[in-house]
């Protein structure tokens, strides 16, 4: 059986695909990738050019992309995926770039686990916060 090949799509495959990496503090923009790996849900897949248009979550940990037959690295603390238009978006809420990938997962899970320190911190103070709110009111009924 013959495989239908949308228009345009042998084109795409020579040009590559252009990658868009998003997060609140960077934005990069990435020409002539010829391949995506990342996982989701249901295991690792790839997005060549020309892929059909799709939308997944991508799990915590590393991703990669090639370009010029380098592979670059991508480690995410989970992100959107949204391949449209032969262009893949990436958004996060923070995304490191990098060659070597013991290093980028090393670092990332350096900053989840700071993120996670914070998170506690702000918990705890919240908590006090409410305490001497309380207390605050109850002196304010007492008086």
């Amino acid at each position: 059986m013959d495989a239908v090949i949308p228009d345009g799509a042998v084109e795409a495959e020579r040009s590559g695909f252009t990658l868009r990496l998003c997060s609140a503090t960077q934005r990069q923009r990435i020409e002539n990738v010829t391949s995506f790996v990342g996982e989701d849900a249901s295991g690792q897949f790839g997005v060549l050019a020309g892929h059909a248009r799709m939308t997944t979550v991508l799990n915590t940990g590393l991703a990669r992309y090639c370009v010029d037959g380098h592979w670059t690295y991508l480690a995410l603390p989970g992100a959107v995926l949204h391949f449209r238009h032969n262009e893949l978006h990436v958004t996060a809420r923070r995304y490191l770039c990098g060659r070597d990938p013991e290093h980028l997962s090393e670092a990332l899970a350096e900053q989840l686990h700071a993120e996670d320190e914070r998170l506690h911190d702000f918990k705890e103070n919240l908590g006090k916060l409410e305490q001497e709110m309380m207390r605050r009111i109850w002196q304010m009924e007492r008086a």
